[in-house]
C-alpha cells in the first residue's frame, strides 16, 4: 500500500492552522462585555418594577428601559453601582417636574424608582395628602376610579388595599381603586392614588437644598421616598443629584407572575397593552400657560 507523505503534511498543517485561538477568543468576549457594560452604563439600561409604589403608573412586574444620560453621569451611573460614591458630575443638569427618575439609597447600592415633585429651591410640604408647593397646593382633581386586573403581582390583598377587589361583568377581578389627576407647575400631569390616611399624609415644610429633587410614588400611601426615613426604609429627604441615576424611558413588556419553566407561560403571563407605554408625564397645556 502506497503512503502519500505530501497529503500527510498538508493534512496536519490544515489541522494546525484549524485550532482555536483562545487568546483571540478571549479578548473579542472581553470587549463585547466591555462595550455592553459602558451601554448599560452610559446610555441605557433594563429595569423591572418590584413593588406597587408606582401604581397606577408602573405595576409590579412591569420591565422598563431606563435612560442614562438626561441629567449626565456620576457615580450612580456606572452599572451595579461599582464606582465608588462621590458628588461628582458630568455635563449634569436637573429634572424637571413630573419626571420618573431612578434615585439610589443614600446608604444602600439599591435602585427606587420614583415621581419628581420638588426641584432645588422650591419649599414643599405635605398636608393631609396634598403636595404644598411653595406655599400653594399642587392641584389634585378626582377622576373616575380606576380598575387594575388582579394577578399574582397585584394581587390587591385585603390588608392594603380593603373593600377594592372586585369582579367586573365578565367576571374579571379587579382591584379598583380611586384615583386623583395631579398636575405639577409645568404642566406635568399622572395620576396618583391616596385612599387612607397615614403618617406620610403630612409632611413638614422643607426647602428643597441646591443639587437637590424632592421624590414622592405616585401610590402615596404605599411608597417608601423623600418623606420617610432612611430607618423606615425611605430616601431620608432630598435626593442628592448625583445620586440619581437615570430617566424612565418606556415599558418594554409586563408580567402578571404566572412565569415559569413552561415556555408556554413566558407567552401567556404577558399582560396585554403595556408594552411601548411611555412613562414620560402628559403636559397640560392650560396649567403650562399659567
Amino acid at each position: 500500500m502506497s503512503f502519500d507523505t505530501a497529503t500527510v503534511t498538508k493534512s496536519s498543517k490544515k489541522s494546525s492552522d484549524e485550532k482555536v485561538n483562545w487568546l483571540a477568543e478571549i479578548r473579542g468576549l472581553a470587549l463585547m462585555l466591555l462595550a455592553v457594560f459602558a451601554f448599560h452604563s452610559f446610555v441605557a439600561k433594563p429595569f423591572y418594577i418590584p413593588s406597587e409604589s408606582m401604581m397606577p403608573n408602573l405595576l409590579k412586574g412591569d420591565r422598563l428601559v431606563v435612560s442614562k444620560y438626561p441629567y449626565g453621569w456620576s457615580w450612580s451611573s456606572i452599572s451595579f453601582h461599582l464606582a465608588p460614591r462621590g458628588d461628582w458630575r458630568v455635563f449634569g443638569s436637573t429634572p424637571e417636574y413630573g419626571d420618573i427618575v431612578i434615585p439610589v439609597h443614600p446608604e444602600r447600592n439599591e435602585d427606587y424608582i420614583k415621581r419628581v415633585v420638588g426641584l432645588p429651591g422650591d419649599r414643599i410640604a405635605v398636608r393631609g395628602g396634598q403636595i404644598i408647593l411653595n406655599g400653594e397646593p399642587v392641584p389634585q382633581e378626582v377622576e373616575p376610579a380606576i380598575r387594575i386586573p388582579v394577578d399574582l403581582n397585584s394581587p390587591c390583598s385585603e390588608y392594603d388595599y380593603p373593600e377594592m377587589r372586585t369582579g367586573t361583568a365578565d367576571g374579571e377581578m379587579v382591584c379598583e381603586m380611586p384615583v386623583f389627576r395631579e398636575t405639577l407647575p409645568n404642566g406635568a400631569t399622572y395620576l396618583v392614588i391616596d385612599h387612607t390616611d397615614q403618617m406620610l399624609d403630612d409632611f413638614d415644610e422643607m426647602t428643597v437644598p441646591a443639587e437637590h429633587v424632592f421624590v414622592m410614588g405616585d401610590n402615596r400611601d404605599h411608597s417608601a421616598d423623600s418623606r420617610a426615613s432612611v430607618a423606615a426604609q425611605g430616601l431620608g429627604g432630598p435626593v442628592p443629584l448625583e445620586n440619581i441615576g437615570g430617566r424612565a424611558e418606556f415599558i418594554t413588556f409586563s408580567l402578571d407572575g404566572s412565569t415559569n419553566w413552561n415556555p408556554i407561560s413566558w407567552f401567556t403571563s404577558l399582560r396585554p397593552g403595556r408594552a411601548w407605554t411611555t412613562l414620560r408625564p402628559a403636559i397640560s397645556e392650560q396649567r403650562a400657560a399659567e
